[in-house]
């Protein structure tokens, strides 16, 4: 016999089935024990929240030879037929396949017959948003008259897309997102059920992934099941399933973040880049982590506000000392946007990557909350004495640096440099298109390579010089200067190895790098050979 899913296995036969919808299960009910049933109801809600499920059923409760409080009795001829999609009382369209006027005309043909069994015919038309206007049209005045045998169940996941022609004319019902509570609960008697063997912990998590959406929390408890077949289902197997991350690991970026270090921030992002883990859940997971902080920092008796157990709450509590209030609502604000960009990217970690990085370093952004952050930096470092002792360590140093670096640079000469015959003529060559090569390139390179100087290092082998150290940790990845290697090959027939480095804080980049003959036939002086 061949395997069913969980979600089809599962999927409730009678109102007491349903979970998490009780406010339109009762009203539903009273309907048929009172026998005021109307003629057509809109169904809307998210996915996986119960809409086609709660269709069927009312539609075998409104034809069923022996309900029971309103609840189809499931024994009877009818309810079977309709069970097994045997009766032709009840017609499932889907809209998204069948959306042109000639569906529907087949339909206002059809109600004019009444039903062979049964005392209605129910229409269920599932994701009627997908309706051409043309067929909206041609709906509207079997909706507004239809024959007292005939039902419209319409259901949709896009209510704002539905004619506000075809809402007035349908009983409006709004399924709302199951909660983690419930989902959780059904998973136990599931699993139990199945005689499967699975740690609480674990379902909780799946019940908070499936955001809301009972089908959605089957789905992956099946797909976590396959996986660890005969084994016993535990939170690491779940997060290992649905490449999720371990509050453990939120804390230890949280940390890196909170004290601006930025390698430890790119580090723990290679590190579940490397362990397979998908990148924009993540970002989804660390905004709720984020969220979660910010309850507990805002919130008295928050612990029933986190879905979470009592050694993560303590966690939380202990790291929700690192940051305070404004400062998490600009991180809250940095993800929220990357994970808006990351629906349709292409480079998901350059983009999570440089807002690490906005997090690490404030003063790249010039709005009202990185302000507040930079102002509460400067405030610690007086406080702790810090900031005074660099200045008095550097004023000397700087006042001279700062009185002018520019007129220095103007006053005095640019060194020049003689290079062998062959490092000079690649040199030459690179430095000469390196504005085309790294537009040619283009993506994180074009944005991270902006403002470099392209500097001798040897034979056959030239450093890219980074003025900005948040470009050069993305710029001095080895990937990316062997994707230059292999481009300057293709593109110039030359083998030439790259390698990168940081500007000194007073380094002038003007150097003049000239031949040796050149150099002896125009400067009378000692000459500099560099090796």
């Amino acid at each position: 016999m061949s395997y069913t899913a969980l979600y089809r296995k599962w999927r409730p036969s009678s109102f007491v089935d349903v979970k998490g919808q009780d406010h339109i299960v009762q009203t539903l009910k009273n309907q048929i024990i009172s026998q005021r049933i109307g003629h057509a109801y809109l169904f809307c809600g998210t996915r996986g929240t119960g809409k086609t499920s709660i269709a069927k059923i009312f539609a075998k409760a409104v034809n069923c030879e022996q309900p029971k409080d309103g609840s189809p009795c499931g024994e009877c001829h009818t309810c079977r037929n309709i069970a097994a999609g045997a009766s032709l009382n009840v017609v499932e369209i889907d809209a998204a396949s069948n959306n042109g006027v000639e569906n529907i005309r087949e339909i206002r043909e059809q109600v004019q017959y009444p039903p062979t069994e049964g005392k209605y015919r129910v229409y269920i038309i599932d994701e009627v948003h997908m309706l051409s206007t043309g067929a909206f049209n041609a709906l509207l005045k079997t909706l507004e008259e239809p024959p007292s045998y005939v039902i419209f169940i319409l259901a949709t996941t896009e209510v704002h897309k539905i004619p506000i022609t075809v809402l007035s004319r349908c009983q409006r019902y709004d399924f709302k997102r199951i909660t983690v509570e419930t989902i959780t609960e059904h998973l136990k008697e599931l699993t139990e059920a199945e005689q499967i063997r699975v740690e609480e912990k674990a379902l909780t998590y799946i019940a908070k992934s499936a955001d809301g959406a009972l089908r959605d929390a089957l789905s992956l408890l099946d797909q976590c099941i396959a996986f660890h077949y005969g084994e016993l289902l535990t939170y690491d197997n779940v997060l290992d399933v649905l490449g999720a991350v371990d509050i453990t690991v939120f804390g230890r970026l949280f940390e890196a973040v909170a004290k601006n270090e930025t390698k430890e921030c790119i580090s723990c992002l290679e590190d579940m880049v490397i362990q397979g883990r998908e990148l924009g859940q993540f970002v989804v997971d660390f905004i709720w982590y984020l969220r979660n902080l910010l309850i507990i920092k805002s919130v008295d008796e928050a612990d029933n506000l986190l879905d979470m157990s009592s050694e993560n709450q303590i966690q939380l509590r202990a790291d929700s000392a690192l940051a305070d209030n404004e400062t998490l609502l600009r991180y809250i604000r940095v993800f929220s946007d990357l994970s808006n960009q990351l629906r349709y990217a292409s480079q998901k970690r350059v983009l999570i990557e440089v807002a690490l990085i906005k997090l690490t370093r404030p003063q790249m952004e010039q709005n009202y909350d990185s302000i507040l952050q930079r102002l509460k930096s400067i405030e610690q470092q007086l406080e702790s004495g810090t900031f005074l002792q660099k200045g008095e360590e550097g004023a000397s140093s700087s006042a001279e640096a700062g009185s002018d670096s520019s007129e220095l640079e103007t006053l005095t000469p640019a060194q020049r440099v003689a290079l062998p015959q062959g490092q000079l003529e690649d040199l030459n060559l690179i430095r000469g298109d390196w504005g085309n090569i790294i537009r040619e390139l283009g993506g994180p390179i074009r944005a991270s390579f902006r403002e470099t100087i392209v500097e001798p290092s040897g034979e056959s082998r030239l450093c890219v010089v980074f003025s900005d150290q948040s470009n050069y940790l993305i710029g001095s990845r080895e990937s990316t200067i062997e994707e230059i290697e292999r481009y300057v090959q293709d593109h110039y027939k030359k083998s030439i190895a790259f390698q990168t480095r940081l500007q000194g804080g007073n380094e002038r980049m003007d150097t003049i790098y000239v031949s040796d003959e050149e150099l002896k036939a125009n400067i009378q002086m000692d000459i500099t050979i560099e090796e």
